[in-house]
């Protein structure tokens, strides 16, 4: 059965390129069973490839017209020497390594007259795990699918027998009652027109904020400052992963009276921060970030995209974290009620409105000439709260690792698993050397951020990261003193 696409769904597939591609992966630590012999992966991936009957859209190529997406429609027979690969690797454990492979599997886009997936299975011979590297286009879903398909695919108990993979479940939807074509139509329109009055409502504002007539409000659109990090996407990846307690966030989201994603911006600011300075970029001012909303109404469960994404005021400029973590909260909170107010689909037409301008500035080569939308996008899902396994193997951890907006900048995805966050960067590499520092100073700042409840004497300084001193105002409480203890 052919599936139609959303103009959201089209979208990545018409503004994809082999520079950027526009895939979304998953990098999977998994452990054998105990009795697991030398071939297991290899039997693994056999078996894997023996399940070549797949359901939508696992079983489906996109039809086009001249270029143009039309649909989804099903192949006749998958290539599954190409659906399921394997791959072999010196050490596991070896991270840096193993980041550096997962991001050369990253870089390469899915090939277009095929089913938009992959599964890659990585083994070594010195540990009894393996990897799975999984990518599917990001037309076939958002961050909330592939979530629902993650889950899936994996079982709370350990299968010997009987094993399906994701790609040949039945996901059959549930059938919804039909309602009727008057009704139908009357509220899409109205629907459309609530949306468009609230988009033209949140264009006022801006400009508003343009003219600082009223600056309370959402951050301008390509406000992003320019980095190593930003410009015209173009071969080339580099990716690290990370791993924090999830307890510890959630309890220092308390003790800060943040939500744990406000606690994680702030961990993930400083952090970009520390890693600018190693290229010679510090910033009075603050950076952006990019915000996924879920636009989905509780309980849906199509697939396709249904997000929008908005730009976030981060925070610089206090050498105090947890000044800086109230300062994010409150930006952060201005995008949140504005989102509150407005119709969800306005954020979404919102969305489009200015990563159109974005797509084509990219596709003219244009994108290290104007200002990103944004430094950073950061993502968080929910994951299982409890152990899965993929067959028999146990699952030890699962990062995301997205893909690339126009303008550059680093994708930070956190999906929480099992007690664990277990966190994705991913960044063009044209200008940067690895990410390997930024995971470290992410846990560095974590920690920062924990120590600075109890000892209000931190700073950011004591981590690395240089704040001018310039502009201390006369009414602050304590006089500056210099490195001499000169007052």
């Amino acid at each position: 059965m052919s599936k139609k696409l959303t103009f959201l769904d089209k979208t990545f597939w018409l503004t994809e390129s082999e520079d950027n591609p526009k895939h979304v992966a998953s990098l999977q630590l998994l452990k054998m069973p105990a009795e697991a012999t030398k071939d297991y992966v290899d039997e693994l991936a056999a078996e894997m490839r023996a399940n070549d009957q797949a359901r939508a859209p696992f079983n489906c190529r996109v039809k086009t017209f001249l270029g143009y997406p039309l649909k989804f429609v099903p192949v006749k027979q998958l290539d599954m020497d190409y659906h399921v690969q394997l791959h072999s690797i010196e050490d596991l454990n070896d991270k840096p390594s193993l980041h550096k492979f997962i991001a050369s599997l990253h870089e390469p886009w899915l090939a277009r007259d095929k089913p938009l997936w992959q599964f890659h299975l990585i083994k070594d011979n010195n540990t009894q795990q393996f990897a799975l590297y999984i990518k599917i286009h990001h037309m076939c879903g958002d961050g909330s699918t592939l979530i629902r398909w993650f889950q899936a695919g994996y079982s709370p108990e350990p299968i010997v027998t009987g094993f399906v993979p994701v790609w040949s479940m039945d996901r059959t939807q549930r059938k919804r009652n039909k309602v009727h074509w008057f009704k139908a139509a009357f509220g899409g329109v109205w629907g459309f027109f609530i949306a468009t009055k609230d988009l033209i409502w949140i264009i006022f504002r801006l400009l508003l904020k343009l003219l600082r007539v009223n600056t309370d409000y959402m951050p301008l659109p390509f406000s992003g400052t320019k980095t190593v990090l930003t410009g015209q996407v173009k071969k080339g990846r580099a990716m690290a992963t990370l791993d924090i307690d999830f307890a510890r966030i959630k309890a220092l989201s308390k003790r800060l009276r943040a939500s744990a994603n406000e606690v994680m911006l702030c961990v993930f600011d400083i952090a970009v921060h520390r890693q600018l300075r190693d290229y010679g970029h510090t910033f009075k001012k603050a950076l952006y970030t990019n915000m996924p909303i879920n636009l989905r109404k509780p309980g849906e469960t199509t697939y396709g995209n249904k997000i929008a994404i908005v730009p976030v005021e981060l925070a610089h400029g206090h050498t105090d974290p947890y000044l800086r973590l109230r300062e994010i909260i409150e930006n952060h909170r201005k995008v949140k009620r504005a989102a509150k107010v407005s119709h969800p689909a306005s954020f979404s037409y919102y969305t489009l409105l200015i990563q159109t301008y974005a797509i084509i500035f990219e596709m003219l080569g244009l994108s290290n000439w104007v200002k990103p939308i944004a430094n950073t996008l950061v993502s968080n899902m929910p994951g299982p709260k409890k152990r899965m396994y993929y067959k028999d193997s146990e699952l030890l951890a699962a990062y995301p690792v997205s893909t690339i907006t126009p303008g550059g900048g680093v994708n930070i995805t956190m999906v929480t698993y099992n007690g664990q966050a277990n966190v994705g960067l991913v960044c063009c590499n044209n200008k940067i050397d690895s990410l390997e520092p930024l995971r470290r100073y992410c846990l560095e700042a974590f920690e920062m951020l924990e120590k600075c409840v109890d000892d209000p004497s931190l700073s950011i300084a004591d981590i690395g990261e240089e704040i001018d001193q310039d502009d201390v105002s006369i009414v602050d409480d304590e006089p500056f003193i210099d490195k001499n203890n000169n007052k």
